[in-house]
């Protein structure tokens, strides 16, 4: 298959592939983009979840669990597809979770107080990224993103295990983290008015964070220099929250920042060397007809598939074009 033909197999899918294809791949203008991302809560995957929203404004009957159809993952799985910020099913949910899960600290605690007296990094960074998705107008947003910045480490990566004595950052924490920082760095640039001049501190961290990851070359162990976890090297869809190559390479096109050679607008207008392993892996996970094949997620439950481990996936196709894309267009 050529470019072409790929593309016209993207536009055949579900309406959340479609609309970052058209945005990502064929360059179409933002109403035409805009238009097809609000079928996401009307057709297809989106609103099939959507329907499975309870009268209480819950997924699953809870917050977290049961995984993978609480609230917070499906609400996270609606974000991704790119369910429009105004639908008031997701709305709702937010504000669930916002409401239920704010803690003194300034960070998100599901738990039970009693015990879990601190909050969990990890889940405050994907909420942060889908209420920053979902455009949401609330100071507490402020206050969870001051909190993760004083949750970074000496080696400029985050880790939920701090409370027990960690003292090396997670690739999962850090990437959940900076995918926080970002929804809520945009978000802020966005809003009438923005925070731009106040973004200043939040930006330096996600470059610490950066160079973390590429210390490691995405997926190497800084001791050793071979593969840091062989589940890495898998991509399925949705992440939930942990990592792999292929979600840090989209995280890295999407923010388009490192504190590799940048522009006035930070945005990277040089190859950093040391995405070469990464990149290089994403090609040879490539099949011979251009595309790329869905990996089997984490166990759990689910409410239905995207699409099967083992067959040519939409997801990962979109994914691994615009990396590409990005990358290519680099000097």
């Amino acid at each position: 298959m050529n470019e072409e033909a790929i593309l016209a197999w993207l536009l055949e899918g579900d309406p959340s592939i479609r609309w970052q294809a058209l945005r990502d791949l064929a360059g179409v203008d933002d109403g035409r983009y805009i238009s097809e991302q609000a079928l996401v809560a009307e057709q297809g995957w989106g609103a099939q979840l959507l329907a499975l929203q309870e009268p209480s404004g819950r997924w699953g009957g809870g917050l977290y669990g049961p995984k993978w159809i609480s609230t917070h993952y499906t609400l996270m799985t609606l974000c991704q597809l790119g369910v429009p910020p105004g639908n008031p099913g997701v709305r709702r949910a937010a504000f669930l979770l916002l409401d239920s899960g704010f803690y003194q600290d300034g960070g998100i605690n599901y738990f039970n107080r009693r015990i879990w007296k601190h909050s969990e990094t990890c889940i405050t960074g994907m909420l942060l990224a889908m209420l920053a998705h979902l455009r949401v107008e609330d100071e507490r947003l402020d206050r969870m993103a001051k909190h993760l910045l004083g949750q970074q480490m000496a080696d400029g990566g985050w880790n939920c295990e701090t409370y027990r004595g960690a003292t090396h950052a997670s690739f999962h924490t850090t990437l959940s983290v900076l995918e926080g920082l970002e929804g809520y760095r945009k978000f802020c640039l966005d809003s009438p008015g923005g925070k731009g001049q106040e973004l200043a501190e939040v930006e330096a961290a996600q470059a610490r964070g950066h160079e973390f990851l590429l210390w490691h070359n995405l997926f190497r162990s800084h001791r050793t220099g071979e593969v840091f976890d062989g589940r890495m090297l898998r991509f399925p869809f949705p992440p939930r929250y942990r990592y792999d190559v292929l979600r840090a390479l989209d995280y890295f096109q999407g923010v388009k920042v490192t504190n590799a050679s940048v522009n006035s607008h930070n945005h990277i207008i040089e190859k950093d060397a040391r995405f070469e392993d990464a990149i290089a892996l994403l090609r040879k996970k490539r099949r011979p007809d251009g595309r790329w094949d869905m990996y089997a997620g984490m166990s759990g439950r689910i409410y239905f598939e995207l699409e099967k481990a083992g067959q040519p996936s939409r997801w990962n196709t979109l994914r691994g074009l615009r990396v590409l894309k990005w990358w290519e267009a680099l000097r």
